[in-house]
């Protein structure tokens, strides 16, 4: 009798038995050792994004003015290089500014009185934008822009090919030094290579008579790296 009762013991003990856990069942999973880091709210900083780049293009500009003789509407081929440095506004917007540094060959091409001149003005152009990046994929993004940009004249001439003379182009008879606008443009970044193309629309006037207005503008095209 005694290992009667013993066996019944044992068998509702093992699991499946009336009283046992079973196949199916699932064991509550362990109970955690809380820390102080289980209670304290974690922060999430996420940092500002920034870069520096390097640029290198092509101006096709031009130089409209009321002035027959500071008349340069065709265009006219430049250089533009650069550098430039941009910031993440904030670090849950894909806004960023960015400004910079360049070296800018704009001018134009015109005739007066039958007699052919082109006008090189050379600056060193300071813009100030903000772009806005919209992601394609991991590594490539569409970044269209607005802003202004200064400029001041470093050097240039005003060439008369039928005379085959030439003039300083910022001088009192002929462009001022100071010039400024709006930038407009969209750019394409793979990886670390940058592309873009943009218009400058000249809105100061730098033409030297009260009387009469001139304005640059200007296509360019830009290519260069982001680090």
């Amino acid at each position: 009798m005694f290992m009667g009762l013993l066996t019944s013991m044992c068998t509702l003990a093992q699991p499946g038995g009336r009283y046992g856990y079973g196949r199916h069942h699932r064991p509550a999973p362990p109970r955690p050792s809380y820390t102080a880091s289980h209670y304290s709210s974690p922060t999430y900083s996420r940092p500002v994004d920034y870069y520096f780049g390097l640029r290198l293009g092509l101006n096709v500009s031009s130089v409209n003015s009321d002035d027959r003789y500071l008349d340069g509407g065709t265009a006219k081929a430049g250089l533009n290089i650069g550098m430039v440095a941009g910031v993440q506004l904030a670090p849950a917007t894909p806004v960023y500014l960015e400004s910079g540094l360049y070296y800018s060959e704009k001018g134009g091409k015109g005739t007066f009185d039958g007699k052919t001149f082109t006008y090189q003005l050379n600056y060193l152009e300071v813009p100030l934008l903000m772009k806005y990046r919209i992601d394609i994929d991991r590594n490539t993004s569409v970044q269209p822009f607005a802003g202004l940009y200064a400029s001041v004249g470093v050097g240039g001439k005003m060439k008369d090919f039928n005379n085959r003379k030439a003039y300083s182009a910022f001088d009192d008879d002929a462009f001022q030094r100071l010039d400024a606008g709006l930038r407009l443009g969209c750019g394409l970044q793979f990886a670390p290579v940058y592309i873009e193309l943009g218009y400058d629309i000249g809105l100061a006037n730098i033409s030297h008579d009260y009387f009469d207005t001139a304005h640059t503008g200007a296509f360019f095209a830009t290519v260069g790296v982001n680090f």
